[in-house]
């Protein structure tokens, strides 16, 4: 029988693992025990913020919206309930881009908005 050595194994592993490692700061990207540590954590943190990331859009969406909102005389909340009686529906994705682009489109669905609020209330 004849022993089979893991030290190309072993090479290839540590190298992809620095690699990985790159543009950590310090002793993080070249010495590899703590390469590992960081490339876990680092690993743990992406993964966690790909859902953190969808989160801070939304919420960035909707700041964008209420600010629309308030400058043509309605708060968000109307806004949106307003929409939905109203039967319209689109994301608040696509409302913050025409907030931003388009005031006229913009003020439009504001005045649906407002139109259905009326027309519920009475």
């Amino acid at each position: 029988m004849v022993r089979i050595k893991a030290s190309v194994a072993r090479r290839e592993r540590k190298k992809r693992l620095l690699k990985e490692a790159k543009g950590q700061f310090g002793h993080k990207k070249s010495r590899f025990r703590q390469a590992v540590r960081s490339v876990i954590k680092g690993m743990a943190y992406s993964y966690r913020d790909r859902k953190v990331k969808k989160r801070e859009f939304k919420s960035l969406w909707i700041i964008r919206i209420n600010a629309a909102c308030r400058a043509a005389g309605l708060t968000y909340s109307r806004f949106i309930n307003g929409l939905s009686r109203a039967g319209v529906t689109i994301n608040r994705k696509m409302l913050a881009e025409v907030a931003a682009t388009d005031e006229q489109a913009f003020n439009a669905l504001v005045e649906v908005a407002k139109a259905s609020q009326s027309v519920s209330a009475s």
